[in-house]
Order: C-alpha cells, then structure tokens, then sequence
C-alpha cells in the first residue's frame, strides 16, 4: 500500500478546535492544514458514547478522504468517548498506517510539573467530566494526583452566541468555578477541559484566585504534536508543508466565518459539507 501524504487534519464538534488549530500552527507554519468542524451537529458534549463515536468516526473518515495521513481530534468529548475505539477497532481495517491523536493524553502529561498540591480541578462539558478520561489518564502518569470535575454546561453556548465578555457571564463562571472551590479548596492547577474555554480565560482568571494556575490546551497539544512528528519521522515526511489551511464545516458557511473571525481573529474561505 502506498502511503497517503497531505494535509493534517484538525477536527472538532464545532468552533472550540479552532482554539486548538491556532496554537499548532502558530508553532508548526510549515504544514498544511484542514479543519473540519461539525456545526450542524454540535454540541457533542450531552450526546452518547455510541453517537459521539459514530459521528467521529464520520468525521476521520472524511478527513482520510481528502488524503490526511494524520487527524487530531481537537475536541475533549470526542477525545474521551471515540478516540481509543476509533484508534484499537477502526484504523487496522480503515488504513493502519494513517494516525488518530487526541487532545486529553497531552494535557495529562503536563500536570505533574504544574502542580505542586497534587489537587487539581478540571472544568469541562457534562460528557469529558462524565466520562472520567482525565483523571484515568492523569492516574496512569501521576497516581499521587487527585482530579475533580465540574461540569459547565452553559459555558459553550456563551462563546458560540459571543456572549463571552458580557456581563451576563460573569454568573455563570463565578458558579461553576465556585462549584469546583467547594468540593476541592486544596487545588492549585486547573485544566479547562474543552477547547472554547480559553476565551471565557479573562473572566474565569477574575473569579478564580490568583495562585491557582489556568492550563488552556492548545499549546500542550500543539507542544505534543510537534514532539510526536519529530519521533516519527514517516509521519513527518507524510505531512505535506506549504503553509495552507482549508476550512470546512456541516453547517452555515456564514456562521463559520463569524465565528472563526472571533476565535482566529481573521477572515477564513470556508466551505460546506456532509458527513454520513
């Protein structure tokens, strides 16, 4: 079989991977990108195992469609409910030499240097906290760890309807962050276990005190991704480098350029498809 070359694709449930997708090019601009995310369907936070797995797997497949020999699941719910299935039962039969990653097992890493407690917080969607993928995983590299979780779940729909700055937010944050205090006062690190959290950052910074360190994703993933390219040499070779990103999404092409304007800070060419 010949190996595929072409882009790395970037997919997550809707706009949050694009907090992700900015921090790995930012320290990775040689490689060619596409992002694909699934507005229509979105939010994958409150949906079920089963589903969460069968729309990811959709989506891979599309992105191995248009030639990527390497997908990121930019996305926590996805990361934690259809990575390991999508990696152990679908990519021998699919393609064995192409590879899925996700976005939970690089944070993880990180935490045992950042906190000195070993008590950390994690504020994520109902399905991340639910699915228990970050304190298996943080157990597996730090059993000295402790995690504790609370879901947030009114935090994406304040980002995606740009009501992130409003004053209406402030509740919201002050809440869950509050929520989070009470049940642990002994944390000293917390993850923001979903990718459009790190623009609520200014507001969830004002509520939460000054000696707790806030740990946004993206340059972890991208930190990781560019560690495991530098490890895998074919994989390297694989990933073509001209500097372009294409992006894609299942839903209004309108509504995506508003918001990759508000996430990126740019203007992006966007197009529409179909995932089944």
């Amino acid at each position: 079989m010949l190996s595929t070359t072409g882009p790395i694709g970037v997919f997550d449930s809707g706009y949050g991977g694009l907090t992700i997708l900015d921090k790995i090019r930012e320290l990775l601009p040689q490689y060619d990108y596409i992002y694909l995310g699934d507005n229509a369907r979105t939010p994958y936070g409150t949906r079920s195992f089963e589903v969460v797995y069968e729309f990811t797997l959709q989506a891979v497949r599309k992105l191995f469609e248009l030639g990527c020999p390497l997908v990121i699941l930019a996305c926590n719910t996805a990361s934690a409910k259809a990575l390991r299935s999508i990696q152990q039962n679908d990519l021998p039969h699919i393609d064995p030499s192409r590879r899925v990653l996700g976005v939970i097992r690089p944070t993880a890493e990180c935490i045992g240097e950042l906190t000195v407690s070993r008590h950390v917080g994690l504020l994520a969607t109902a399905g991340t906290v639910k699915s228990q993928s970050y304190p298996l995983e943080v157990r597996k590299l730090y059993p000295d760890v402790q995690i504790t979780g609370v879901a947030c779940p009114l935090w994406v729909p304040l980002v995606e309807n740009n009501e992130f700055n409003s004053p209406g937010a402030d509740y919201f944050v002050h809440k869950y962050i509050d929520q989070l205090l009470e049940q642990d006062p002994e944390i000293d690190t917390i993850i923001l276990g979903c990718t459009h959290y790190p623009l609520l950052m200014d507001k969830i910074r004002q509520f939460t005190p000054s000696h707790i360190r806030l740990v946004a994703q993206g340059e972890y993933v991208a930190r990781s991704l560019k560690d495991y390219l530098s490890r895998h040499t074919d994989m390297r070779t694989r990933c073509t480098a001209g500097s372009s990103c294409e992006f894609l999404t299942t839903e209004s092409v309108e509504k995506f350029q508003e918001a990759a304007s508000i996430f990126l800070h740019q203007q992006v060419h966007v197009r529409s498809i179909t995932l089944e």
